[in-house]
């Protein structure tokens, strides 16, 4: 009976984890006070921003700033999904594709040719951009959203084609042999076995494709004309000059922000799954 109605040993809290965890929520405090300056700037009343009131709530709570920057935006907005959306499905495909042949089909000079796809990882954008410009102009794309498509899937394509022959890379071989056997030509091993269990590998690819593309500033705004200049250029221009209305802007940020936090929203719960796939041997 004495042994029933001993009460269990509380347990301690050591002071190494305390000490942890209070780090952790400073740190997660610092991080999130820029986040917290633009949600309270994007819906204050211009008048009102100075500071003196720069760390204080909106009152009252001004929609001015989203309305104008939904209305200034808009055009750039269109012309940002214009190229994020073809760039990352074709870059994903080139990718999966160039990750199936990598993986699965071996030729003269593979080992040669992969790491040289994944030097193109390694370099700047700086580098490359009197080259690119004069490459666009030469075939008539330079100014419009095709040119910049193409920039973006050429860059990408490094980073998707490493994902993918990793992630492939698991696939056990016998399944292609087996396919190649019952009369399976490349492309149907590539439809009917590679293609269908790739949604790891594809999601992890949109999500860094998309978020790439869509903050991507060098690229948008030295290879296209005024009217084809995706969003980040526009949030740019806001920033300038003496008389800044600083909701329109932080408003601007956030509503440029929104597409890539939806793709993470929606996306994020396979993102390390394919991520980690084909890390793992055994």
């Amino acid at each position: 009976m004495s042994t029933q109605n001993r009460s269990l040993p509380i347990p301690m809290i050591r002071p190494r984890r305390v000490l942890l965890y209070a780090a952790l929520i400073l740190l997660a405090i610092a991080y999130l006070i820029p986040v917290y300056m633009v949600l309270i700037t994007a819906f204050k009343n211009p008048a009102t921003i100075n500071l003196a009131t720069v760390w204080q709530p909106p009152d009252p709570v001004d929609w001015q700033g989203f309305t104008t920057a939904a209305q200034e935006f808009l055009p750039n907005l269109r012309n940002s999904f214009s190229l994020v959306i073809p760039a990352t499905i074709i870059s994903a495909l080139m990718g999966s594709m160039n990750g199936y042949v990598l993986s699965k089909w071996k030729f003269r000079g593979a080992n040669v040719l992969f790491p040289l796809m994944l030097f193109g990882m390694f370099i700047p954008y700086q580098s490359i951009l009197i080259p690119l410009f004069q490459f666009l102009n030469s075939i008539n794309l330079y100014g419009g959203i095709p040119g910049l498509i193409v920039a973006h899937v050429v860059y990408g394509l490094p980073i998707t084609t490493l994902i993918f022959r990793n992630y492939y890379a698991e696939v056990p071989t016998e399944m292609v042999e087996a396919s190649a056997i019952d009369g399976a030509g490349f492309f149907g091993i590539y439809r009917h076995i590679m293609f269908p269990i790739s949604l790891p590998g594809f999601v992890v690819v949109i999500i860094w494709q998309f978020t790439q593309i869509w903050n991507e500033f060098l690229f948008a705004v030295t290879l296209t004309s005024t009217a084809n200049q995706p969003i980040t250029v526009k949030l740019s221009e806001l920033a300038g000059g003496e008389a800044v209305k600083w909701n329109m802007p932080m408003a601007g940020a956030l509503l440029a922000a929104i597409p890539t936090l939806f793709v993470y929203i929606a996306l994020g719960q396979y993102f390390i799954r394919g991520l980690l796939a084909g890390s793992v041997k055994g």
